[in-house]
């Protein structure tokens, strides 16, 4: 009996994972270059007691295997906006500090480096990338020219292993991983839309939130049948 309430709870667990990872995903549907992130399962065989692993009563536990990011690219928006870019195709604005990301809503800061719009630094193939000028302009190569003067290249990079890249706030990722250096087309005033749909997300985050309740029922199905077993006992 015990082994039932442990299989509900592990996929009550289960679902619950899979709600905050839903309602995150929703959180940052409007989030510019956002990837959604999915959440991976495995099963296994609970053995039957007093046996060797190989001999299962089969009945399976569940539980999360890994975290997953979708790094399928958004729809570009045009916002006009001479400081949003956008990558058509594959790579990440290479940041300071090992980070990355496809969310091209930079801005100035008070030091005249172009930033995220939390202050981390674009990266250029020499280094951070001032742009104090008036007319800003970036070609489709990436390079950047301040009044119609070039002041360097975007650095755009791509890994071949995306795993390694872990997620921060924003659409920023970090790594300690090297990335390689390619050629990406850049598109100036528009930006990556998050790869989110987000009524997608809602329905299914519902869908999880039902069964959820669905496992908690169980859960207290069994507790019940497990106290009125042990009651029953007493009294004998």
């Amino acid at each position: 009996m015990y082994k039932g309430i442990y299989i509900a709870l592990s996929g009550a667990v289960l679902k619950q994972k899979y709600m905050d990872i839903f309602a995150q995903n929703v959180a940052n549907a409007s989030t510019p270059g956002y990837k959604k992130t999915r959440i991976s399962f495995k099963d296994y065989m609970i053995p039957v007691d007093n046996k060797p692993p190989s001999v299962t009563d089969g009945r399976a536990m569940v539980e999360t295997s890994q975290s997953i990011t979708d790094f399928s690219n958004g729809t570009l928006l045009r916002t006009g906006n001479p400081l949003d870019l956008a990558l058509n195709g594959e790579g990440f604005f290479a940041l300071e500090n090992n980070r990355y990301t496809r969310n091209g809503n930079f801005k100035i800061n008070s030091e005249g480096y172009l930033t995220t719009q939390d202050d981390i630094k674009v990266l250029g193939s020499g280094g951070p990338i001032t742009v104090q000028g008036r007319q800003i302009d970036v070609n489709e190569s990436g390079e950047v020219f301040v009044d119609n003067v070039s002041v360097g290249a975007l650095k755009i990079v791509d890994f071949q292993d995306k795993s390694k890249l872990g997620k921060l706030n924003d659409g920023v990722f970090a790594t300690d991983a090297a990335g390689e250096e390619i050629k990406a087309a850049v598109s100036q005033g528009y930006l990556e839309a998050s790869n989110v749909e987000a009524v997608k997300e809602i329905v299914q985050m519902i869908t999880s939130l039902r069964e959820f309740e669905s496992y908690q029922k169980v859960i207290q199905a069994f507790d019940e049948a497990s106290s009125k077993v042990t009651n029953e006992m007493g009294k004998g």
